[in-house]
């Protein structure tokens, strides 16, 4: 048997070994566990899935930076996402989905044509296998639905929620002033209060037929701690050429390392080894944010890991993320499910759409370890729910002929 490591999210990347036949790409990690990480054995199947899948966290990440969903002031910051979050979320979601609806979703998971049922086996899989992999690193995935009174799922929909993610669909009267902060408290209690609000009042929609969530935890200590003592002030360049004080860490000890003509490649493993971050930084710098290497690139610094001494330094990390995934996901080809032409006829008999996809995530990096978590929600509704029109603020107003749409008078009310 041969090892090779899986990818869970991107730049920070949590990756965890496991067993196959006749591959080896990427290697172990470098520094001797005090205990020996457990094997997840993966099918070659499935491990055309993960790759696939890692395809989907790359597209999913260059769609973030490049979004003009973004406003300006907050495209140059910091932000963190949970490839594996979204597909828990939309895996489940897909169980529900027929048609192109649910071709589209294969598609942007990277999934192409493979069977829900697939995607079902693989994520119930990682669901177990992930948590037991290091009793030094605590790993947390969980799902759940909460369903509005008087919506039901169909039972086959219901049964694979079930036994494939592990949630247990709960009806509640979204209007009972209570669901929303249920909804907030299950996102609290399943990452260990990083994350206590993933719906505001804004968001929550009591006229909503489902919200679906998945949450993702993670907290690992560094296998090779920094010293605190040796934690310095230093100077940090960000985009646009500007410079900025933080906390930098420091050590010096062997890792795994790569490099190529763009690019430095380290790989900071946690507990026993079978979780890692790999670290991927530009060599040269001009004010600009920092790209992801083309999937060959990223291919050839995995397998030229080599242990290597390092002098590292690196800062502290804290970063909170809250995104509105619609826009993202239409972009990277999912788009009937966000409009009439939705088709979500497994999931119930009564027709509905996807109103709402968020996700929040959040990460604590310091010289003990990583701490991190993301929760994703997508909220469904159906067509006949009513639209609020709450003319409460500025707008124009048109009096036409009905068959000739002549327009008569043209107006602006501003309320002065």
């Amino acid at each position: 048997m041969n090892k090779r490591n899986i990818t869970f999210a991107l730049l920070t990347a949590l990756l965890v070994s496991c067993n196959l036949d006749n591959e080896i790409e990427e290697p172990t990690p470098t520094i001797d566990p005090v205990y020996p990480p457990a094997d997840l054995v993966l099918t070659k199947s499935e491990l055309q899935m993960v790759q696939q899948s890692n395809t989907f966290a790359f597209n999913l990440f260059n769609q973030i930076s490049d979004t003009t969903a973004w406003e300006s002031d907050i495209k140059t910051k910091s932000f963190m996402v949970s490839p594996l979050s979204i597909t828990y979320a939309l895996g489940m979601l897909n169980n529900g989905a027929a048609g192109n609806t649910q071709a589209q979703i294969n598609n942007v998971l990277g999934f192409g044509q493979t069977g829900a049922d697939s995607i079902n086996a693989f994520c119930y899989k990682m669901l177990q296998a992930a948590p037991a992999l290091d009793s030094l690193t605590k790993v947390l995935i969980a799902n759940n639905i909460y369903l509005n009174q008087g919506f039901e799922i169909k039972p086959e929909f219901q049964k694979k929620a079930n036994d494939f993610y592990d949630a247990q669909p709960e009806t509640r009267n979204f209007a009972d002033g209570e669901t929303m902060d249920v909804i907030n408290q299950w996102a609290s209690d399943h990452t260990e209060h990083m994350i206590d609000t993933v719906l505001t009042e804004d968001e929550f929609d009591e006229r909503a037929d489902y919200y679906m969530l998945n949450a993702l935890y993670f907290k690992g200590e560094w296998t090779t701690k920094f010293d605190k003592a040796k934690t310095k002030e230093a100077s940090f360049s960000t985009p646009g050429r500007k410079t900025v004080m933080v906390p930098m860490m420091n050590l010096q000890a062997e890792f795994e390392y790569s490099q190529n003509n763009d690019y430095q490649a380290i790989r900071l493993p946690y507990g026993n080894g079978s979780y890692y971050m790999t670290v991927l930084l530009p060599k040269a710098f001009n004010g600009d944010l920092p790209a992801l290497p083309s999937a060959q690139a990223w291919k050839e610094l995995n397998r030229n890991m080599e242990k290597t001494l390092i002098d590292l330094s690196m800062p502290r990390i804290e970063t909170d993320t809250d995104i509105d995934l619609s826009d993202i996901m239409k972009g990277l080809g999912m788009t009937d499910a966000f409009n009439r032409a939705a088709d979500f006829s497994e999931l119930s008999v009564v027709w509905t759409y996807i109103f709402l996809f968020k996700q929040v995530a959040k990460i604590k990096l310091d010289e003990e370890g990583t701490e991190a978590a993301a929760v994703t929600v997508i909220g469904g509704k159906r067509s006949d729910s009513t639209p609020k029109f709450t003319a409460n603020h500025p707008f124009i107003y048109l009096i036409s002929e009905k068959n000739s749409d002549a327009i008569f008078f043209m107006g602006r009310f501003t309320g002065e």
